[in-house]
């Protein structure tokens, strides 16, 4: 109930912004927007290249603050969360500001010629950068969940948590486009609206913060100043940056530091390319939202499919380790990338998620090899760390990603994928050296095991 209205208002908005761009910035008319917007380009090429570089400039910046602003609360937020035992409200502040979002984005399609592309974009991403986004919200489901489980079931029951939210993204996209044809923006930014009044409603009053977390007892607040004190706290600072570098058994903090460089290569180049997706379609296959909502239906039904299938099978039945989930994701994320930087046909690019189906467990692993490297009261803070990692990616690779895209539009418009696969082979050499620490890891646990009695330790090694 997050992500579905998130992603459903998230087309609309791309939509509203591209329509903005054309018909009040750039001043094209009515003839050639709405040519545009049917993709009924073919006499105005060279309007369609200056409104894709006028949106891609400002998603440039529009990543920035939309992860700037989180990534100063990650800083703080987890340790704050620890100590107070308050999961709830890292998930009731971001459903608060998608909220407040759709309703700005209403007001902007009712003064459409009053408010340029720019002021549309900064109101639809100031907000829930405030109040923490996407990656506070995954923050605070994380950790709770990580509060009510084992480590034995960790890594399937966080696999089942990811394939909740990943499905919210085809059921969001299965209907954006339809909805935003029949709908309209009013309609479509209401429902999600809606949808987030009934999450807000749901997590507020059904789920319950947990009591047993440390330093409970000191976290009595008197008022706003004290609450701040509190919260921007710098000795929580200090221990949540302190997590990648505290010494432990089994290289701990090289461990550590390898899951975080995993982090950037993986949410980097998915943040990069979801920030132009969807132009990238538009202008090298001359795709509507109708047809992107399908493809995008269709990859992450895949998606789904291929996380579930890894997360049963591979976890839960075959016992595989993290890391073995991990390198078979990312290599399936090379080839995908692959096939769809040189697709020229519809077909090539229908069969990039088909090549990259198992690529859906690479998060999973990343985390629940994390949760296993710290002890249980540092489980907090492991996960902001981790969130603090992934929404600075955004800040380094958006405008990679839209600055290269619009150095070779007209030369390899999917040359931003071959990006993503340069950048992904190393995340392929760190799980493969994490598979070879856990056999060693294993096999130094055997050598422990003490001699049955009447064996000699060296019968036993043998």
């Amino acid at each position: 109930m997050f992500v579905m209205p998130s992603v459903l208002a998230m087309l609309a908005t791309q939509n509203l912004n591209l329509d903005k761009a054309c018909r009040v910035n750039l001043g094209f008319g009515d003839e050639v927007c709405t040519a545009l917007r049917l993709r009924k380009r073919a006499n105005f090429t060279m309007q369609e290249d200056e409104v894709q570089k006028l949106i891609a400039s400002v998603y440039a910046w529009k990543s920035v603050i939309h992860t700037g602003i989180p990534t100063l609360l990650m800083l703080f937020i987890g340790a704050w969360s620890d100590k107070t035992g308050k999961r709830k409200i890292c998930m009731l502040l971001p459903i608060i500001g998608e909220f407040m979002t759709c309703m700005l984005n209403i007001m902007n399609t009712y003064l459409f010629y009053e408010v340029p592309v720019e002021w549309t974009v900064f109101m639809e991403v100031i907000v829930p950068a405030l109040t923490g986004g996407w990656y506070t919200m995954f923050l605070g489901t994380f950790s709770y969940l990580s509060d009510i489980t084992s480590k034995e079931t960790r890594t399937f029951r966080l696999g089942l948590l990811s394939l909740c939210m990943t499905i919210g993204f085809p059921i969001g996209m299965g209907m954006s486009g339809v909805l935003l044809n029949i709908l309209g923006y009013y309609g479509v930014f209401g429902i999600s609206a809606t949808c987030f009044l009934i999450n807000f409603c749901y997590v507020y009053f059904r789920l319950e913060d947990h009591t047993w977390l440390e330093n409970k007892e000191k976290t009595a607040i008197a008022g706003n100043i004290s609450f701040l004190k509190k919260f921007f706290d710098f000795e929580s600072l200090k221990e949540t940056l302190g997590i990648a570098f505290k010494k432990g058994p089994k290289n701990r903090r090289l461990r550590i530091c390898l899951v975080l460089t995993g982090v950037c290569l993986y949410f980097g180049p998915l943040m990069g390319e979801m920030n132009i997706m969807y132009i990238f379609v538009r202008y090298q296959f001359n795709w509507n939202e109708v047809k992107y909502s399908m493809y995008a239906t269709y990859s992450l039904v895949l998606h789904s499919v291929g996380t579930l299938l890894a997360i049963s099978v591979f976890s839960k039945k075959l016992g595989a380790d993290d890391a073995v989930l991990g390198m078979v994701s990312t290599t399936s994320k090379i080839c995908g990338a692959l096939v769809i930087a040189f697709a020229k046909t519809d077909l090539q690019v229908y069969m990039s998620p088909l090549v990259e189906i198992l690529n859906g467990t690479t998060a999973i692993a990343l985390r629940s090899i994390a949760s296993k490297l710290v002890s249980y009261q540092e489980l907090g803070k492991v996960y902001s760390l981790f969130g603090l990692t992934e929404t600075m990616m955004p800040l380094i690779f958006a405008p990679i990603y839209s600055k290269l895209y619009v150095a070779t539009l007209h030369v390899l418009p999917g040359a931003v994928f071959l990006l993503s696969a340069a950048f992904t082979v190393p995340c392929v050499l760190i799980f493969g050296w994490f598979y070879h620490e856990h056999k060693k890891d294993r096999k130094e646990k055997r050598l422990e095991i003490p001699p049955s009695s009447g064996n000699s330790p060296d019968a036993n090694v043998s």
